[in-house]
């Protein structure tokens, strides 16, 4: 699909669409905890759905109630098939894998897309040291395991990707993990672990106490009820998809996004602060935030541990007066493409020079021109280069733009809602 954006100014208010590594992690929290579990604000995004997929593959039911809500329901993990598909989510592949293998059986998780080329050698390591037995193709799916994973002391490196954490502390979780510890080094993405340990909590599950993000021990004493308790479950707003609304508000006009928690969890809630440094009018009230277009400065700002603001930061970047820098860039290496390189050329094609520089990308602002790009597949890339778009002095023409569905299926929908005539 083809999509064309027009430069203009854009006004107005638009509501967040719901989180998907909020919905992801409730999905994976409610077919541990078994009994019922009432979604409200369920995500519709790609990489949601996906997640539905796999607790329905483990044994859940979900059945939608209204517009708003559904239901799961849970007896706990109990598969039909043998093949769990995780579509083009990271997340899913890494936080379901070792709960597939809390089964006794041999289990087959695959993928589609970039995913199936994203590492995850990591498992065929670390799953033998739980009693599974994980066998990758060349590292990369598909994924061979069999258990039950076994819940013992640990190290692992932090520094790839959060989301294998968050794995472990669901499976150890629906293990009944007594009086094990899990020890981290480097640990990326913190804000993710605490999203993580959070929800956990909301739904009941044993969750470990987080002993300054070194290492997560699970308690020796925890009696699990005999009936799971009902959960009534509120998907909040996604900062990430925000992100890319603000940006668009601080280089063309003005926009305000609804929905959002200011006190949420989610790493990406920082963009806040990039926008602050960068001279736009900002706004911040209980469950909003306007963002309007200003003067803009270069700014400097730390996306370590919030590598999916690389996106809408660069678009940001793009139209300061003088050169901004975003330090993390090595986080950037296996998202859906790698970002760093493919920012580099795409925001290129449009006049906008983008220098990496060990771990820092340095972003020179400038005159946008209108070009015809590449999402590369990656749901972000095709969002950042819509929101440059608006600033730029002729059409931006986004090829494959359906990669938007992966999180926000209607943002060209809320983008097209906010352009003036």
């Amino acid at each position: 699909m083809e999509i064309k954006i027009k430069p203009g100014a854009v006004k107005g208010t638009v509501m967040a669409p719901a989180s998907k590594s909020v919905m992801q992690r409730a999905c994976a929290a409610a077919l541990l905890k078994g009994g019922e579990t009432v979604i409200r604000n369920y995500g519709r995004s790609n990489d949601d759905q996906a997640a539905l997929q796999i607790i329905t593959d483990l044994g859940a039911t979900v059945n939608y109630t209204d517009d708003d809500t559904l239901t799961i329901s849970s007896a706990g993990i109990k598969a039909a098939g043998s093949v769990i598909h995780c579509g083009e989510s990271g997340l899913s592949v890494r936080m379901f894998t070792p709960i597939v293998a809390l089964l006794d059986r041999p289990m087959t998780i695959t993928g589609a897309g970039s995913l199936l080329t994203r590492p995850m050698s990591f498992w065929d390591t670390l799953l033998p040291q739980l009693g599974v037995v994980a066998a990758s193709d060349k590292g990369c799916l598909p994924l061979q395991v069999q258990g039950p994973l076994q819940p013992a002391d640990i190290h692992i490196d932090g520094g790839l990707s959060s989301q294998f954490l968050t794995g472990l502390l669901f499976a150890y979780a629906g293990a009944g993990a007594s009086g094990k510890r899990i020890v981290v080094e480097g640990l990326k993405s913190r804000p993710y672990v605490d999203l993580t340990l959070k929800i956990m909590k909301d739904f009941g599950l044993p969750a470990p106490v987080n002993q300054q993000y070194e290492s997560f021990y699970f308690p020796e004493q925890y009696e699990k009820s005999d009936v799971p308790r009902k959960v009534d479950f509120t998907v909040e707003a996604d900062w990430s998809s925000a992100a890319m609304l603000m940006v668009a508000g601080a280089i063309a006009g003005s926009v305000t996004v609804k929905g959002l928690d200011v006190f949420s969890e989610q790493a990406d809630k920082k963009v806040l602060e990039a926008l602050q440094d960068c001279g736009c009018h900002l706004s911040i009230q209980v469950d909003e935030v306007t963002v309007r277009k200003n003067n803009l400065k270069p700014f400097h700002f730390d996306a370590t541990h919030c590598p999916d603001l690389f996106p809408p930061l660069v678009a940001l970047a793009a139209c300061c007066a003088g050169t901004s820098v975003i330090e993390g860039v090595d986080r950037l290496v296996h998202k859906e493409s790698n970002r760093a390189l493919t920012l580099q050329e795409e925001f290129g094609k449009m006049g906008i020079t983008i220098t990496l520089q060990d771990d820092k990308m340095l972003i020179k602002g400038g005159a946008i021109r209108g070009a015809v790009v590449h999402s590369r597949h990656d749901h972000r890339i095709a969002m950042a280069c819509a929101v440059a778009a608006l600033a730029a002095d002729g059409p931006v023409l986004i090829e494959a733009a359906e990669a938007v569905s992966k999180s926000y299926p209607r943002f060209f929908d809320d983008l097209e809602s906010l352009a003036t005539a």
